[in-house]
């Protein structure tokens, strides 16, 4: 999958990989820990973890025998940002069907209900 954007919500259609996400939202964990904290084997969290790698939601580096996880703010900005733009036409499609009940309600008013 040659697209960085299906990549990323390939990557947050899954709810472990939504919670090492959430894990290492306030700082970097190590795979040990992330392993711990989900409860599935090492293999099975360093699947997840080249997934979000790939998708450029996260960065894994080696500091002596540790490899923290560190969250990469700019993936999530990149789902934020496509997903802004069509709340941005929802909500202004929404604004117009308010002004149009509005206007019919305004309308119905001064015509007298029936």
């Amino acid at each position: 999958m040659a697209d960085p954007l299906s990549r990323t919500f390939l990557a947050l259609a899954d709810p472990t990989r939504r919670a090492i996400l959430a894990q290492i939202a306030d700082g970097a964990l190590s795979v040990n820990d992330i392993v711990a904290a989900n409860h599935l084997s090492q293999p099975g969290i360093s699947k997840h973890l080249k997934v979000l790698e790939e998708a450029g939601l996260i960065r894994r580096e080696r500091v002596a025998k540790t490899r923290p996880v560190h969250l990469e703010p700019e993936g999530l900005k990149r789902a934020g940002d496509w997903i802004d733009h069509y709340r941005k036409q929802w909500e202004g499609a929404f604004d117009r069907i308010d002004a149009l009940i509005a206007r019919l309600q305004a309308e119905e008013d001064r015509n007298g209900r029936q």
